[in-house]
């Protein structure tokens, strides 16, 4: 199968500054795949990008095999999102909002009614359906911006931070539909700040670091050391390097990985204390 997600020389500017940086990306059909790096590494701005949201200053972008700049509106028929900041329109109620979403993605009425009451049912949000969903807490939010997401059964996936802000039970529930998708051959591409739920959940892993790629593999490869790209081989391809005297990670957490590949393993909280505590 062609892989579901490729960039090639990937790179975005905003004015002088460089939030994207040739990035050479590869994501396979049915990978649940974990996107990380530090605030500000340019998570968000790729996946705008990926998604037809934002325009990249070079490079190009293939989803399901197709160029997304010539196939833009069929590609985003095949794709689900639900971005950071979720974007629901909260003067409707969850049934109002899921069946034009529903609408828009072309499913009949009778598919888009049913879908939205087995996506209410399956999210607990069934129980008052006069409610707008602007009186909805943030974690019932979450729930519906993924029960959106997926109304149209998309091929792939798009998830930017979805477990922030959910408690532990809407967490679950979020993890049971995501394994559901998976097992269904769906690719879902996550980006997370809770590395935990990302070594749970994700089979493969790329690093974004200042904008440029320094890592993607399995985790297996991470935890060996042969995921980790030096600057010559990310630009030249989309190819996992093993760097020159890379050690390997043995059985390190993934966080332990993270911490290591961008540079901030030899900090500690002592380095910086405020002065009224100290």
């Amino acid at each position: 199968m062609s892989p579901a997600i490729v960039t090639t020389s990937l790179t975005r500017r905003f004015g002088d500054f460089t939030a994207v940086d040739e990035v050479n990306l590869t994501v396979a059909a049915g990978q649940f795949f974990g996107f990380l790096g530090p605030n500000g590494a340019g998570k968000s701005t790729t996946i705008k990008m990926l998604t037809g949201l934002l325009a990249p200053t070079s490079g190009s972008i293939s989803i399901l095999g197709e160029d997304l700049t010539e196939k833009s509106a069929e590609i985003k028929r095949q794709i689900g999102v639900v971005p950071e900041g979720l974007a629901l329109f909260t003067r409707l109620t969850a049934s109002e909002y899921l069946r034009f979403v529903g609408r828009m993605y072309g499913l009949d009425k009778t598919t888009t009614l049913d879908r939205t009451q087995e996506l209410l049912e399956f999210m607990h949000l069934a129980d008052e359906p006069k409610k707008l969903i602007a009186d909805f807490s943030h974690g019932m939010q979450k729930k519906l911006a993924l029960a959106a997401a997926v109304i149209h059964g998309p091929k792939i996936l798009f998830l930017d931070e979805p477990f922030e802000g959910v408690d532990a039970v809407a967490a679950g529930t979020l993890k049971i539909m995501l394994q559901r998708m998976i097992a269904r051959g769906v690719t879902i591409f996550l980006t997370s700040h809770v590395l935990e739920i990302v070594e749970r959940l994700c089979t493969h892993v790329a690093i974004i670091h200042k904008g440029q790629l320094v890592a993607q593999g399995s985790l297996a490869e991470l935890r060996a050391g042969a995921g980790r790209l030096s600057a010559a081989s990310q630009a030249a391809s989309n190819t996992l390097h093993l760097v020159s005297g890379t050690q390997s990670l043995g059985t390190q957490s993934l966080e332990q990985i993270f911490l290591e590949i961008v540079g901030a393993s030899g900090e500690t909280p002592t380095e910086q204390e405020l002065s009224w505590l100290s």
